[in-house]
């Protein structure tokens, strides 16, 4: 059992399975147990993929058998509500059977401390190590009908008071007298129930797609990339729809479509969101982005003469650095964000709902918000390409950068090199590449951001040839 930057994720049948789940559950028992944390009990949620919800009972079965108490949630849920309902309770640990966006072979857990945030990576290197050495043998467990009877186990719903938290945040007044239109697509995942309660609340009239449980999603990873929402752009396209919003499998992620049924790149959207609370709602702070998003978001942030500030791949670097920076936006270009004051994790129904709340501010297209923002910021554009990586790679890839990037990449001057997370080089104009391996998945991930696609393109060459990597 290894542990990446959203917590652990394995196939189905291999690496996850119940045996696993139970170890590492202990392991998380025993380090409730070393704090004398027993009394702050656990809470388990989990969403549709399959084995999640059994996945879930064993977890609840071996926290009981070690006398903690247990939330465990009712029925499959956001990864949001986990975060949110870990931190109301204050939760020893808050947990949710869940592999995000990862394809439906896959399932895994996020862990969340009692504030709500992920775990840090001391703490995860920890809990790993001792699973990995617990036998079946070191499982202390009950049958989850002997621990609900005992009633050491309960079963509460948060559902409400998140959704009163969300709208808490936004101005369902002006939603409700905007009379706005929405699609959402939650790609076969948790966010249908959540996302149709508060946008019918918002008097939007509301289409969803993709709102049956299946655990094969379709026959595709739940991601809300432009590749799988050619459904949701052709519904908002030809019903006349204001905003086509989609959610990941856990909806802790969004992208949305724009009224033309084109869709909106993510950093674009983050743009979007910020300009809109920093502007529209007269909201001061900074931004908070990872390396792999864009950097226009500096350019807004400078233009507020506000500060935008850079961080690791994994949405607990962000929340880190919101939290020493007290920012009011962060956000990454797979399309988790939050705000100030919001849970201390990424969350897809929150930016739904600042997405209609923004358009019923400001009573314009989305097509027509981004050229405004546009015409601050100027346009760069992200090109990234994904290679299978093997454990070789990881040793030979970063030994080839560090003596191969020099002062020019191609006609590009270098000004910086950047180890915080794989390697960053910085180039004039805001340009920059970026090569690293995923945390969540097996693969090399080369990221160019330029003030064309083209430009792009050529620099990813540059830097696989820099790499050794052949091009296709």
């Amino acid at each position: 059992m290894v542990f990446g930057t959203g917590g652990w994720r394995a196939i189905i049948g291999e690496g996850f399975s119940l045996a696993n789940v139970r170890r590492l559950t202990q392991a998380l028992a025993n380090a409730i147990i070393r704090r004398g944390d027993e009394d702050c009990g656990a809470l388990i949620g989990y969403d549709r993929r399959f084995l999640s919800d059994r996945a879930a009972e064993a977890c609840a079965e071996v926290f009981a058998g070690n006398n903690i108490p247990v939330s465990f949630l009712p029925e499959p849920t956001p990864t949001p509500l986990v975060t949110f309902a870990t931190a109301k309770q204050q939760a020893a640990y808050g947990l949710v059977f869940t592999a995000s966006h990862n394809p439906p072979e896959y399932n895994g857990l996020k862990v969340f401390a009692k504030s709500g945030a992920l775990l840090l990576a001391q703490e995860t290197d920890d809990i790993e190590s001792e699973a990995n050495h617990l036998g079946a043998e070191d499982v202390v467990r009950i049958d989850l009908d002997v621990g609900l009877r005992s009633e050491i186990v309960a079963r509460p719903t948060f559902a409400n008071d998140y959704l009163d938290m969300v709208e808490s945040k936004v101005d369902m007044a002006a939603i409700r007298a905007a009379g706005l239109a929405t699609v959402i697509d939650p790609m076969f995942g948790v966010g249908k129930a959540t996302l149709e309660v508060l946008l019918t609340e918002a008097r939007c009239r509301v289409l969803t797609i993709h709102g049956r449980h299946d655990p094969l999603f379709g026959g595709r990873s739940p991601a809300p990339d432009l590749g799988a929402l050619d459904s949701l752009r052709a519904a908002v396209r030809d019903g006349g729809f204001d905003v086509g919003m989609a959610t990941d499998g856990d909806a802790d992620r969004i992208a949305i479509i724009d009224e033309r049924g084109e869709y909106v790149d993510i950093n674009d959207l983050l743009l979007l969101l910020y300009f809109h609370l920093r502007q529209t709602r007269g909201m001061r702070g900074g931004v908070v982005r990872n390396l792999s998003t864009t950097q226009m978001l500096d350019r807004l942030a400078a233009h507020f003469g506000e500060l935008c500030v850079e961080t690791p791949v994994g949405f607990k670097h962000i929340v880190a650095g919101m939290q020493e920076h007290d920012a009011l936006l962060g956000g990454e270009s797979s399309g988790g964000l939050t705000i100030r004051g919001h849970i201390l994790g990424k969350d897809g129904i929150l930016g739904a709902a600042l997405v209609v709340e923004m358009l019923a501010h400001s009573g314009k297209t989305v097509s027509a918000l981004l050229d405004q923002v546009h015409n601050i910021t100027g346009r760069l554009y992200i090109v990234e390409e994904s290679i299978p990586a093997t454990p070789q790679m990881r040793v030979i890839i970063p030994q080839r950068l560090r003596d191969g990037v020099t002062a020019q990449i191609g006609t590009h001057t270098v000004e910086s090199v950047s180890n915080l997370d794989g390697t960053k080089v910085r180039l004039g104009q805001d340009h920059s590449v970026l090569i690293r391996f995923s945390g969540t998945e097996p693969v090399l991930r080369i990221q160019a951001e330029a003030s064309s696609r083209e430009e792009c393109h050529e620099l990813i060459g540059h830097i696989k040839a820099i790499a050794g990597i052949a091009t296709a």
